[in-house]
């Protein structure tokens, strides 16, 4: 196990005019899995190249195991790094490949070669050893790439989108892999992506990012149920709207009042709650404030789309087994299950 503590302190990298990174602090601890998850643009991959060396930060430092590293070039960081392409080189075989960087460093030919086999046996790749790169599929190649970054035991390992590029049922089999190995090599480790379902299986703690800042760094869980803010809310997982009356602290939503959980300087005009989709309940009623719109059966759950008496549309998620008794067209009361919502001005 080779943890160390990575600190982003006051990072800021300018394009002209634009602000890739505006003042980012970021601290990860030894061991430690953080998901840096956001849109296109928000400054997660610029953070990934600062960390690694192949940027550097206008403004700030970057700190492993409390000591600056900006000045050290990308080849002294002691960084494993894994791409979305893969990058394994195709002349070599993937024994080669794992070995390549022991090789830079000096290893012994016996050292590489047992060292090699150490990963690709950690991989469950170690029968593919004389392969070449051809001749594995994409979810071979990026666990040889993932064995290649860990072979010369690095402080940190980074993911800059390792499983974009591969199906659906491959990246979940492999994002599952990848978890388990960094728990039993305790490294640290930086994870970009802008798949929402990777970071929060995946990490330890999530940060949010937005404009080149963190708009929320938690616990996956604490993200999900306790957003900051509404981007938070509407970028990590299912989000309805719906239109909310204020009055004072609370806020009548789907004829219940709530508690508007916000603190505001001054009372808006409009405001809409944020609730997600299984925080809906659903009762058949004969004359309820809601109708059934259509319901979609996705295995153990299911979505049912909805409509209110007034013309507002949202969804509730539901077990299948409790929806099964819906039809398009019923007539349903709906509710919000207490404190499971995040009222906003609209």
């Amino acid at each position: 196990m080779n943890s160390a503590t990575l600190t982003l302190s006051g990072v800021t990298r300018r394009f002209k005019d634009v602000y890739a990174l505006n003042n980012l602090d970021l601290t990860v601890g030894a061991g430690e899995l953080v998901a840096l998850l956001g849109p296109s643009g928000c400054g997660k991959t610029t953070a990934l190249r600062i960390i690694a060396g192949l940027d550097r930060a206008d403004e700030g430092q970057v700190l492993v195991r409390g000591e600056s590293i900006d000045k050290l070039p990308a080849h002294k960081r002691n960084m494993g790094m894994v791409f979305q392409s893969y990058s394994l080189f195709p002349n070599l075989n993937a024994e080669e490949n794992v070995a390549f960087g022991l090789r830079m460093r000096g290893a012994s030919k016996a050292q590489r070669r047992d060292r090699a086999h150490e990963l690709l046996n950690l991989v469950g790749l170690d029968h593919h050893a004389k392969r070449f790169t051809h001749q594995l599929s994409g979810g071979q190649q990026q666990r040889v790439a993932l064995a290649r970054a860990l072979a010369f035991e690095p402080d940190l390992l980074l993911l800059d989108e390792p499983l974009s590029a591969l199906d659906a049922k491959v990246r979940a089999n492999l994002r599952d892999e990848i978890r388990a190995l960094q728990i039993k090599t305790g490294t640290t480790t930086i994870f970009v992506t802008h798949d929402q379902e990777e970071a929060m299986s995946m990490s330890d703690r999530v940060a949010v990012m937005n404009g080149g800042k963190i708009a929320q760094i938690a616990e996956p869980d604490v993200l999900y149920h306790t957003p900051a803010n509404e981007f938070v809310a509407g970028f990590v997982g299912q989000m309805n709207r719906i239109p909310a009356q204020i009055s004072g602290s609370k806020a009548r939503v789907l004829e219940s009042d709530v508690d508007a959980k916000f603190d505001w300087e001054t009372q808006p005009a409009e405001a809409v709650a944020l609730v997600r989709p299984e925080a809906i309940e659903v009762t058949p009623a004969p004359n309820g404030n809601a109708t059934v719109v259509a319901r979609a059966f996705l295995g153990p759950m299911s979505k049912v789309m909805l409509q209110t008496t007034q013309g507002f549309s949202f969804d509730a998620s539901m077990t299948s087994d409790q929806s099964a008794s819906l039809h398009s067209g019923d007539s349903v009361n709906v509710s919000i299950k207490p404190g499971q919502y995040l009222v906003v001005p609209a």
